[in-house]
């Protein structure tokens, strides 16, 4: 076990929270141990107690008590070139400090059980020669599509995921349902809360006086419907729980075309994709470095094949703005 150590937050490190900081430093110390230490008085900044969820700022002193050492970090497999093309085609946007990619549907964003080929293990593909490697600071569904952020440097995570935190992203989705919602637009308030089973974790919709439910809010507008069988809706969420676009459109009882999980047998249709038909469209933020960033991410193909088919109109994919 270690001695106390002394540490001085970096530049770059302003505005994280103090528990974030000992994640990064110290990935073999729990959340649970990070809360007793500040509990105890064990972990001080510039020598005074704090709560694990505190906001560090550079220059500030970190105590960190005797800790176990480190195991040895696990290696990555290296990206294969095929992979590496795929992740660079992906890109639709980058600068110095973030960089904007369209996740196709099937991928996932981390690893899991029986999960190896995902994402965050492959972020190494995209430094473009910076000495940081991209980090996640927001999440989709394997089988969502759509704009991801990447931060490349962990100063700009900090500030992308405070400005998730904060609701200072506006998100817009592009989903075909089945059915047409009654009334043709407006706002679902209908709280979530996460639950186990059989076929594993789940979301469900719940009652406003549930203590384990949490509020979820989604505005929605059919911008095309095709008589009554399939509508395209454009979802803006306003919070950002589990499955909450999923949830949120099979309790309209309009499920998302091929949402087996949330819209059994009602969300497959003969002739159609039975892929989801979930996409992430767009983000409007302010850039970390000053100024807006507004960007779109292209359909899937089995969303522009449904398109086709049922006659919707899509706009031209804009390219990215940052003004």
């Amino acid at each position: 076990m270690s001695a106390v150590t002394q540490h001085e937050v970096a530049a770059d490190e302003g505005d994280l929270r103090l528990d974030r900081w000992f994640r990064r430093h110290f990935p073999q110390v729990t959340q649970v141990a990070v809360q007793k230490f500040c509990r105890t008085g064990q972990v001080r900044v510039d020598g005074k107690r704090v709560d694990a969820n505190a906001r560090i700022a550079p220059g500030q002193i970190i105590r960190v008590p005797p800790v176990n050492p480190a195991p040895p970090p696990e290696e990555r497999p290296a990206v294969s070139p095929e992979d590496q093309r795929d992740l660079e085609r992906m890109v639709i946007y980058r600068d110095d400090h973030l960089i904007v990619i369209n996740k196709p549907h099937g991928l996932p964003v981390q690893g899991g059980p029986g999960i190896y080929r995902h994402l965050d293990g492959m972020l190494d593909a995209l430094r473009f020669g910076s000495a940081d490697r991209p980090r996640l600071v927001h999440r989709l569904d394997r089988d969502t599509s759509g704009v991801m952020l990447l931060a490349r440097t962990p100063s700009v995570a900090a500030k992308l995921a405070a400005m998730f935190r904060t609701r200072d992203v506006q998100k817009t989705y592009w989903a075909v349902v089945v059915g047409r919602p009654i009334p043709s637009e407006g706002l679902i308030d209908l709280p979530l809360k996460r639950i186990g089973g059989e076929r594993g974790e789940r979301t469900e919709a719940t009652t406003r006086d549930d203590k384990e439910g949490a509020r979820a809010l989604t505005e929605y507008v059919t911008r095309e419907a095709a008589s009554r069988k399939l509508s395209w809706l454009e979802l803006s969420p306003r919070t950002g729980r589990t499955h909450q676009l999923r949830v949120h459109c099979a309790a309209l009882e309009t499920p998302i075309l091929g949402d087996g999980k949330y819209g059994e047998a009602a969300s497959r249709l003969s002739g159609f994709s039975g892929k989801l038909h979930l996409h992430a469209r767009a983000l409007l933020l302010p850039h970390p470095a000053g100024g807006t960033l507004e960007v779109s991410a292209e359909m899937p193909s089995h969303m522009k094949d449904t398109f086709k088919q049922l006659g919707f109109t899509a706009d031209a994919d804009p390219p990215p703005k940052r003004r």
